[in-house]
């Protein structure tokens, strides 16, 4: 479907690719990952054409139709479900020919067309696709101005998704999505039946999402099969062979060297020096496996403060007087304490954390804090308000005037920036590190709150990694807004869900939050579905059927959902032996003879147990996602 030959390109006299070659055959869900700045984001524009390669070809079959978000919001007084509804151009151009058309064959070959690309049930697949993006149906029938322009955007996400293009090109999706959107996106994409390219930098989205892995490095395009995961392990196992392997090739070069040291001026052996010249000439060296520069993080730590940090009574806050947002809040926040903020964009989730950093004031009840409390927030908003021609070490001199010129490059220096970045206006800065640079801000007072709202839309994977080891090396309270379920699995202990006007702890993990969200998305559409029978009935237009015929409507149903039933049922038995064979390599895990015996028996065994809980949560992901499907088409 997409092949790259060859490609060389160019930018500002840097050059992106050099001989990079790839290939993407149809159906497979591609992952394109690489460090910020590698050319993820020109590859894009060179698949689309929206600029040329300096060398080399970029080709997709013809007639194959591509999807993309655009970079800019949509905007308009038409509302949001009409706007998706008119992403699929056939049917929009189908229905106005349909107004027009006279003859009766002109109007059966439209009507035709129209039932094949089901046409029919378009409103209720754009609702669908609307609601799991986080919008209402009251939300839908609003024009598109009333949105923000991150809302705007993932109106435009659920345009493309409907359009079902053959190829779909994904730029960080989920970075305008809050944690509920991002893991329907996940479900939904894990099952898209055309090709999809994604750039992202979200592990556990690549982990659940791709199949294929193609990697920007050193000026190439190297493909991987399997996800993030799998990725890893095998250039990791990549690098440690080539390392091996030139080990022993430099321990060959040196011996034939030192032969030809030995031997090159004897007539008796200058024909087995020369012959070993050439085998060195004709010897291609193995690169070093150097890895690349990781950034790192360091969280100042906080001095101690007595617990509770932060303690709410009954607490009501809100933007507008006598209009609270959430109600009755009773929260304490200790210094140990690690907090995700769970729940829907629009429930709340960023007035508590504009009331944990004191940027909004409570309406009613009390809110306690420490006098020596300081709370270092990050928005990425933040971005914004950063001086264009001013360069780090000016923004952090600003925040420290009695600290001396040492001091602050040191601080900055543990987010990354050595002395040229730190002298680098914040214009010429990447959105990356435009985002550590807030961080390095944020965290000059030592503060005993990290509250971080979407810390991650601009880091890189291993930005992302060193960001998790910092926060959880750091040893004052974690406050976190995130759709990064990989960061806040790895960082976070407690959950709080924000919904119906409050906040209260979630008593489960993600795993359960998101079986939480998948069972209120059946209710919803169970509920919709008797709606809609409700309207049919009371508009008389209810079939009539006798018994007979309802007989062979359950029949011709039982028989539409047999291969989905036949699906749980394996899964259901796939669980079961998975399950098994777990506790089997646990109870050998658990005899002190496993410990007794060989490393390496030992290591297989555990390494064994990995993969089967790996195995288990695939096959339980697929087992939820039959049993949806199945309760759907019920």
């Amino acid at each position: 479907m997409l092949h790259i030959n060859d490609l060389i390109y160019r930018i500002g006299g840097r050059l992106l690719f050099d001989q990079a070659t790839a290939a993407i055959t149809e159906g497979r869900r591609v992952g394109l990952i690489g460090r910020n700045g590698a050319g993820k984001t020109t590859l894009f524009k060179l698949i689309l054409g929206a600029i040329s390669a300096d060398g080399g070809s970029v080709n997709v079959r013809k007639n194959i139709s591509i999807g993309t978000v655009a970079q800019e919001a949509p905007g308009g007084s038409t509302n949001l479900l009409d706007t998706v509804l008119a992403a699929d151009t056939e049917r929009t151009d189908l229905l106005n020919r349909s107004e027009t058309a006279t003859t009766p064959e002109d109007i059966a070959d439209i009507h035709n067309r129209l039932a094949d690309i089901d046409a029919q049930t378009a409103p209720s697949r754009a609702a669908r696709i609307l609601a799991g993006l986080g919008f209402d149906e009251p939300s839908q029938a609003k024009p598109l101005n009333d949105f923000s322009g991150g809302w705007r955007m993932r109106v435009a996400l659920a345009a493309v998704l409907f359009s079902k293009p053959r190829l779909l090109l994904l730029d960080e999706p989920t970075n305008h999505l809050d944690l509920e959107a991002a893991l329907w996106l996940e479900d939904y994409l894990s099952s898209w039946q055309g090709t999809v390219l994604i750039i992202s930098h979200d592990r556990h989205f690549l982990n659940n999402v791709v199949n294929e892995i193609i990697h920007l490095e050193a000026l190439r395009l190297v493909k991987y099969s399997g996800n993030y995961d799998q990725f890893e392990k095998t250039r990791a196992e990549k690098q440690l062979l080539d390392a091996k392997l030139r080990t022993r090739q430099l321990a060959e070069r040196r011996h034939i060297e030192s032969f030809v040291d030995r031997f090159r001026y004897k007539a008796s052996k200058a024909k087995q020096a020369q012959s070993r010249l050439k085998m060195l000439e004709r010897m291609e060296p193995i690169a070093s496996a150097v890895e690349n520069i990781t950034t790192t993080f360091k969280f100042p730590d906080p001095d101690p403060l007595s617990p509770p940090l932060i303690a709410m009574d009954d607490v009501d806050v809100g933007y507008e007087e006598g209009k609270p947002i959430l109600k009755k809040l009773g929260l304490n926040i200790d210094m140990d304490d690690r907090i995700a903020l769970i729940g829907a964009n629009g429930n709340g989730k960023s007035t508590l954390a504009k009331l944990l950093s004191d940027r909004l004031k409570p309406m009613a009840g009390k809110v306690a804090k420490s006098s020596k409390l300081r709370i270092g927030y990050f928005a990425q908003h933040q971005t914004d308000e950063l001086v264009a021609g001013d360069t780090p070490f000016e923004h952090l001199r600003r925040l420290m005037p009695m600290t001396t010129e040492g001091k602050i490059r040191s601080h900055l220096a543990t987010f990354g920036f050595d002395k040229q970045k730190s002298d680098t206006v914040s214009a010429k800065l990447s959105g990356g590190e435009k985002a550590r640079l807030l961080f390095a801000m944020m965290s000059q007072e030592k503060p005993h709150i990290l509250l971080l709202d979407e810390p991650t839309n601009h880091l890189d994977v291993d930005a992302r990694e060193a960001l998790v080891q910092a926060l959880n090396n750091y040893d004052g309270a974690v406050i976190l807004v995130s759709h990064d379920v990989h960061m806040v699995e790895l960082v976070c202990d407690r959950l709080w869900l924000v919904s119906d006007g409050g906040c209260k702890t979630f008593d489960g993990d993600l795993s359960d939050y998101r079986k939480l969200l998948m069972e209120e998305r059946r209710q919803q559409r169970r509920q919709q579905r008797q709606s809609s029978e409700n309207d049919n009935d009371e508009a008389g237009n209810a079939p009539k059927q006798n018994r007979k015929s309802q007989r062979q409507d359950r029949a011709r149903a039982r028989q539409a959902t047999a291969d989905l039933r036949k699906s749980v049922r394996q899964q259901e038995q796939n669980i079961a032996r998975l399950n098994a064979k777990k506790d089997d390599i646990e109870n050998k895990l658990s005899h002190p003879d496993a410990y007794a015996g060989s490393t390496s028996d030992l290591m297989a065994l555990q390494v064994a147990l990995g993969n089967v809980k790996r195995d288990i949560e695939k096959a339980e992901e697929t087992w939820l996602q039959a049993s949806e499907k199945l309760e759907t088409a019920n």
